[in-house]
């Protein structure tokens, strides 16, 4: 927009100083009192101001705070014939953009200017951008209308206003990290930042350092002091996904975290303090690895203030089609296509699917379906033979969860030439998680 108001009581100034900015680019107005300058934003957006101190109906230093109260994105520039110290931090005190003497400092308007609408332009983009983030993870992204996912929703809303540590249950690729975000996002930490990590992706060593950080010198390659995530996240909110795969050592070191906190970081002798919500995520079931010795049953209560469990896909059939229809349209736009149309058959072949893989995995398929498809509708022929086969009444009888998963996970390794790392990341899962479901399955190399 590039709109700029000069408000000044000295006319030939101020028609001297609209030709001048008027060959910068700018669109100028000009008003001759601090009224008539308040008559005019009200009609019209301005970006910024260049406003004397010295005015027949009020001072420009109060000025200064009463536009940035209501115009938030407009900058103010001060001009002063009589500048003195006091005047100067009063302005910038108030939120003026900059405050500077009448003709000692003509050559300083030009670029002062430049950089003012630089701010007013980064400051609406940085919003812009905020509201797009809490669009995009807010409670209304999450799409489905089955009893199971409304309740999940329901009880997230509520406890996204308190402060309170949050346990959320499901299987691989239900959603728990975008229940994360939106539950980040709905509560009073939402202007400050929401870090997400997956304990399994890491060894105890590096995850300690992660979570933590470390002093310089704490071992080898660590040649300098880093901060962990948990400083990161001061303020904010962190999401520990697969909080089942954390060391044992590390558990006891994130119940004090809960308790007080308070850590400290690796090879370090002081204490540091964070205040940061925790959200945890896991697939499986704790109370189990309690009984095994694998997971510690304080740090369990204490990270199970709240539990919410996400229902698995092949629970809510009916909401497959508008998950569908909305990944189908977010990938006929990242590639430029039309968005298809979803035939009934195609629909239905969905709706038969068992879903080891659930959300993640539909989004995979309709990914796929959209690159490969050449027509301006999807069909059942544009699904994966297993996709176009299955029957429900098969399904439950003879494909039980354990062996749908490991079937999948046959296939995806398959796939990837045993390379177990790529499999992991298609899957969604941590490479620890991995290997445990290959020892579990007993799944050949």
């Amino acid at each position: 927009m590039n709109k700029l108001l000069i408000i000044d009581d000295e006319e030939k100034l101020r028609q001297l100083l609209k030709r001048i900015i008027n060959l910068e680019g700018f669109d100028v107005a000009e008003a001759g009192t601090l009224k008539e300058g308040k008559k005019f934003l009200e009609k019209e957006p301005v970006d910024v101001i260049l406003c004397d101190v010295k005015l027949p109906d009020g001072s420009g230093v109060d000025f200064v705070k009463n536009i940035r109260q209501d115009y938030p994105f407009t900058e103010i520039i001060l001009l002063t014939a009589y500048g003195n110290v006091a005047d100067g931090v009063r302005a910038m005190r108030n939120g003026a953009f900059d405050y500077i003497m009448k003709g000692d400092d003509n050559d300083k308007i030009i670029p002062l200017l430049h950089r003012a609408f630089e701010k007013v332009h980064l400051s609406r983009k940085v919003e812009q951008l905020q509201k797009q983030v809490g669009n995009k993870y807010s409670f209304d992204s999450i799409l489905g209308k089955s009893p199971a996912i409304q309740q999940a929703v329901t009880i997230a809303r509520k406890v996204a206003a308190t402060d309170a540590t949050v346990l959320l249950l499901g299987e691989t690729g239900t959603g728990k990290e975008v229940f994360a975000q939106a539950i980040h996002q709905s509560g009073n930490r939402s202007n400050k930042s929401f870090i997400a990590v997956n304990c399994s992706a890491f060894s105890k060593e590096l995850l300690e350092s992660e979570l933590f950080g470390h002093k310089a010198g704490a071992f080898t390659g660590a040649i300098k002091d880093k901060k962990g995530l948990f400083e990161e996240a001061n303020g904010g909110t962190i999401f520990l996904d697969e909080i089942g795969e954390m060391p044992a050592e590390l558990q006891a070191k994130l119940l004090r975290v809960l308790e007080s906190g308070e850590f400290i970081k690796v090879g370090d002798t002081k204490t540091c303090r964070v205040n940061v919500r925790i959200i945890a995520a896991t697939n499986r079931d704790l109370q189990k690895e309690i009984e095994t010795g694998h997971f510690r049953s304080d740090l369990f209560y204490r990270l199970s203030v709240f539990q919410i469990s996400l229902p698995p896909l092949r629970e809510r059939t009916k909401d497959i089609p508008a998950l569908a229809s909305y990944f189908a349209a977010v990938f006929a736009g990242k590639t430029n296509k039309l968005v298809p149309v979803l035939q009934k058959e195609y629909l239905e072949a969905l709706q038969r699917y068992h879903w080891p893989g659930n959300i993640r995995e539909l989004k995979n398929i309709i990914e796929r379906s959209v690159i490969l498809n050449e027509e301006e509708k999807l069909t059942i022929k544009n699904l994966p033979v297993e996709l176009q086969s299955a029957n429900p009444q098969s399904l439950q009888s003879v494909f039980e969860l354990a062996v749908a998963e490991k079937l999948h996970i046959q296939k995806v390794l398959s796939h990837t030439k045993g390379n177990k790392t790529e499999a992991a990341r298609l899957m969604g899962i941590g490479l620890t998680t991995l290997y445990r479901k290959i020892e579990e399955y007993k799944i050949e190399p």
